[in-house]
């Protein structure tokens, strides 16, 4: 008895401890299907907001987009292009049926003329247009454009004839409507035109630099003319692609000027040269001993101001430099920077049009030679000497003297003009008192007679 009921108890037991195994197992999956239902829950959660975000981005960019376009198409270049093209509709719709009218009241069979006449003008228009694209020669858009006024101009005579015979209006606003409707005939061409105009100007996408060579070129081809000539004279002999610009322009300049220096002439070499000269005696005069000076020292650290004794003595230093180097021309020019003075310089040999015996230091001839100095050059107004002015009583004396034995044939102004070395004017002054006198001489010897 006891056995079976320890067996029952047992197996009581052993059913509790199995429904709670199966309780725990139960709670568990109920778990486990509860925690896979709450994470697809919050996929699908964030699935969804990501789709929303996604669709608030996807608006927010077409909203962005739809207003990029709406910038770009109000932007300064397209009002101007668009507008452009609205007033050109606009001119034709407004220029075509008052020609066709006109034409049409002539006779029907006339009906083609001023769909001619108008689309003459637009494919003209188009044809400039399509010039410029090709970069065509200058001559074929203006023998285009002649052709577009030609046609827009008849047109807009017809459409004023047209508008100024309306019925059933004064004359006032039939001058109106005439004026009105040949406006329009020719704005349309003309607004078309000038957008042309406008696009070929602005379609220029070169760079600074390009811009800035184009610049350049101009302005060498302009100051450099011959020059210039002679390099595309070099190009266009040599075979095509041999012979660069740029070489052709150094050979020619080198062959114009005389030196491969650019931008070097021999004038400007000779100015160089007498600068680096002027520089240079400058810096002998500071450096130099200010004491114990002779003549033989003086002519030896001065040699440019050593001159001959004859007509040419004064001959400055720039005479010498520019003669000296008269034959440098082809040379580089002389540095700007002078060297430094040697102690003791050796005496230059004076360059002179006249052939000397003697040379002999400059002061040493201004002190001993009595001849004038004479001037090798021009010489200045402030540096003449002042020539006497002489009376009309001193004149008249000179003539008088100088024409004793003249014949009243040999008494012209000419002749005495030479012979006193007097103005034309005075001459004829001094001719008319000698023929004065003489006259007055001769009626006294008559009336002692």
């Amino acid at each position: 008895m006891s056995v079976y009921a320890e067996e029952r108890r047992a197996d009581r037991a052993a059913d509790a401890e199995q429904r709670r195994v199966d309780q725990a197992a139960a709670d568990a999956r109920r778990v486990e299907r509860e925690k896979a239902a709450d994470e697809r829950a919050a996929r699908l959660n964030q699935q969804r907001r990501t789709e929303r975000a996604q669709a608030r981005e996807g608006r927010a960019r077409a909203r962005a987009k739809r207003r990029a376009a709406r910038g770009e198409a109000l932007t300064a270049g397209n009002v101007y292009r668009k507008g452009t093209l609205a007033l050109v509709t606009a001119s034709a719709l407004g220029s075509l049926p008052a020609q066709v009218l006109h034409f049409v009241g002539i006779s029907p069979m006339l009906l083609p003329l001023p769909l001619a006449i108008e689309g003459a003008a637009w494919v003209m228009a188009a044809g400039v247009a399509y010039a410029d694209e090709r970069h065509l020669p200058a001559w074929v858009r203006w023998f285009l454009r002649l052709l577009v006024l030609a046609a827009a101009g008849f047109a807009a005579s017809i459409n004023y004839t047209y508008g100024t015979h309306l019925p059933g209006l004064t004359d006032t606003d039939g001058q109106a409507a005439g004026i009105g409707l040949a406006a329009v005939t020719l704005l349309g061409p003309v607004l078309f035109e000038i957008r042309q105009w406008v696009t070929t100007l602005s379609a220029d996408t070169n760079s600074p630099e390009e811009r800035a060579r184009r610049r350049h070129e101009r302005k060498r081809r302009r100051q450099h003319r011959s020059i210039a000539q002679l390099a595309d004279r070099f190009v266009s002999a040599a075979p095509f692609g041999q012979l660069d610009f740029e070489e052709a322009f150094a050979h020619a300049w080198e062959i114009e000027t005389g030196t491969g220096t650019p931008g070097m002439t021999p004038r400007l070499h000779q100015r160089a040269a007498r600068s680096a000269a002027a520089l240079t005696r400058a810096q002998s005069a500071v450096t130099a001993p200010r004491r114990g000076w002779s003549i033989g020292g003086l002519f030896r650290r001065r040699p440019i101001e050593h001159t001959p004794a004859t007509p040419n003595q004064d001959q400055s230093s720039e005479t010498y430099v520019n003669r000296s180097t008269a034959d440098l021309e082809v040379s580089a020019p002389a540095p700007i920077t002078p060297p430094p003075a040697p102690a003791e310089l050796e005496a230059a040999p004076a360059v002179s049009l006249v052939k000397s015996t003697d040379r002999v230091p400059a002061g040493v001839v201004a002190a001993e030679s009595t001849r004038p100095r004479r001037a090798t050059g021009r010489v200045p107004g402030a540096a003449r000497s002042s020539r006497p002015v002489r009376t009309a009583d001193q004149l008249l004396i000179e003539a008088r003297s100088a024409t004793a034995d003249w014949t009243d044939g040999e008494l012209t102004a000419e002749g005495i003009r030479k012979a006193v070395r007097t103005s034309p004017a005075k001459a004829r002054v001094l001719r008319d008192t000698l023929r004065a006198e003489r006259e007055q001489s001769a009626g006294t010897g008559e009336a002692a007679a």
